[in-house]
């Protein structure tokens, strides 16, 4: 199975082309711009390191979140334009597992963290299981024994920090942002990941979609939204309008 994979959900922007389950071409780049003025370039370039192109794609996966509001419109839009245009299958899958997987070596707590901005980060920690990859600390997978699923949250620093006893690696642009809270709360127990390794890979969102797309049966790209946690700054602004408004008699 050919794979094209998206990951736009941060300031990071990465596409990555998989056959086989595996990797054939990889572009990932930090630029100031919206992803929009970059996106369907590196997807383009993406292909063609992989020596393929649109047509023969199989199926098509994206971060659905959580992440930037703006961030994940624009790649689940472009997903979803490609993938009903081609007539194959696209496939959401979590922007934190995506974020987490390449530790999935390690034998420890892993803790993926996403600056969320108002002081708070997405965050979701995962265990290593030897026998299956990464797996839920609480909660039942979906995956099975083939993957790995935990509840995402929108906290701050601490309160994630709070609910941790155990050594942990932290891994993403949450981690490092708050390297010295995050150092002073658990000590020796805390480990920051490579820097190499706090940007999302369009590998790790192409995994996660041929897992999906194998052993789960929902593909529905009409059903493929983004996933936010909390309401948008337009939402609350309206909230609060209401709240203040004077209800008629």
């Amino acid at each position: 199975m050919r794979i094209l994979a998206v990951d736009t959900c941060s300031r990071s922007c990465s596409v990555a082309v998989t056959d086989s389950g595996k990797l054939a071409g990889e572009v990932t780049t930090l630029r100031p711009q919206t992803h929009s003025r970059h996106l369907m370039r590196m997807i383009d370039m993406a292909l063609e390191m992989a020596g393929t192109t649109l047509d023969a794609v199989d199926a098509f996966g994206v971060t659905r979140g959580p992440g930037s509001f703006t961030g994940l419109r624009i790649g689940i839009s472009t997903i979803k334009g490609l993938a009903l245009a081609a007539g194959k299958p696209a496939v959401g899958v979590s922007s934190l597992q995506a974020l987490a997987l390449p530790l999935m070596c390690f034998d420890r707590l892993v803790c993926a963290l996403l600056d969320a901005g108002k002081g708070e980060v997405y965050s979701a920690s995962y265990r290593f299981a030897r026998s299956a990859g990464l797996s839920e600390t609480e909660g039942d997978s979906r995956w099975g024994t083939t993957g790995f699923s935990a509840e995402e949250k929108v906290l701050h620093p601490a309160d994630v920090l709070a609910d941790i006893t155990a050594p942990c690696t932290f891994v993403g642009e949450g981690a490092r942002a708050y390297a010295s809270l995050i150092t002073a709360r658990l000590g020796e127990k805390a480990r920051l990941a490579a820097n190499e390794h706090h940007v999302i890979r369009g590998a790790s969102v192409a995994r996660l979609a041929f897992l999906r797309l194998k052993y789960d049966a929902g593909n529905d790209i009409t059903g493929l939204v983004p996933r936010y946690l909390r309401k948008s700054d337009a939402e609350l602004n309206l909230d609060a309008k209401r709240r203040t408004e004077p209800r008629n008699a």
